[in-house]
């Protein structure tokens, strides 16, 4: 099924986002943890594809793991240092599997790399322009910043191009990680100001170790409340006790979006089956 319908036919969904093994040693494991997280009947499964392709080999074999399971999928596609007739191929693998739901992104730009050619591409949009023309009934989803692209001079300049990449054929869009929802809110305002109507759905990374907090703020430069450093600062130290308390942050970030009408929910469940479980048993009787 097209997440565009299970998002016009659901108030509230819970999605959930799993990754690849990088070699096929642990791709046996990878596989069952993935069926896991299919089990707890997530409204839709999506799965990640590396820069590059790193990961890519094993993206679309998991998403159809996941519809084998009665889940929907969908697939990652990243543009960033592919050539087109790469990607091109990547969109038939994806088609051929029965995949019908494509989040479309650049990925992370490699230190030094240049784009010598128009073999190449330099922004997310090319790709969802790519998939439209090759894969017409795709349902293609994108990514947006609630703290701004790293790469963006301003707002203002970050809202314009997620404007531009919607008018290039995304149905939804999904954020960056975020751990203050007024920080979210006030981002939503701004779309919708600017025309963006697509539906949104709200990343929520729970963070169960110290590292992984840390690890956030590297990559995403995303901002942390004081409230989320107690926790760590208190429990980082105990990996059950972080676990407990990250599971029950992000169910109160949840809880508070749903009561917000922010409905539409993407976990990031870092491949720990217990921590999707473990949220989704703090919001039963609420979705």
């Amino acid at each position: 099924m097209k997440i565009s319908q299970i998002l016009r036919s659901n108030p509230v969904t819970i999605s959930m986002e799993v990754f690849p093994p990088k070699s096929d040693v642990k791709l046996d494991s990878v596989r069952a943890t993935v069926r896991e997280i299919a089990q707890l009947h997530p409204s839709f499964v999506s799965c990640t594809y590396g820069a590059g392709g790193g990961t890519s080999q094993y993206t679309v074999e998991i998403a159809r793991d996941i519809m084998e399971e009665g889940v929907a999928s969908m697939a990652h596609l990243t543009c960033v240092s592919s050539t087109r007739d790469s990607v091109r191929s990547q969109i038939a693998k994806i088609r051929s599997a029965g995949i019908e739901n494509i989040l479309a992104l650049r990925g992370d730009i490699p230190k030094d790399m240049e784009f010598p050619s128009r073999r190449y591409y330099e922004h997310a949009i090319e790709l969802v322009e790519q998939i439209r023309a090759e894969y017409p009934d795709a349902c293609v989803g994108g990514a947006c910043y609630p703290e701004k692209h790293p790469e963006a001079f301003n707002k203002d300049e970050d809202i314009r191009h997620i404007k531009e990449k919607v008018d290039a054929g995304c149905d939804f869009l999904t954020t960056q990680m975020f751990f203050n929802n007024s920080i979210y809110y006030n981002y939503l305002y701004r779309l919708r100001e600017a025309g963006v109507t697509v539906p949104i759905l709200a990343g929520i990374m729970p963070v169960t170790s110290r590292r992984q907090m840390e690890r956030s703020i590297q990559l995403s430069g995303c901002v942390i409340p004081p409230e989320l450093a107690a926790l760590v600062d208190r429990f980082g130290d105990s990996p059950e006790a972080m676990q407990k308390a990250g599971i029950i942050y992000a169910s109160h970030q949840i809880i508070d979006l749903i009561a917000n009408g922010c409905g539409h929910i993407h976990v990031y469940t870092m491949n720990k089956p217990e921590v999707a479980e473990g949220i989704l048993y703090n919001l039963r009787g609420i979705v």
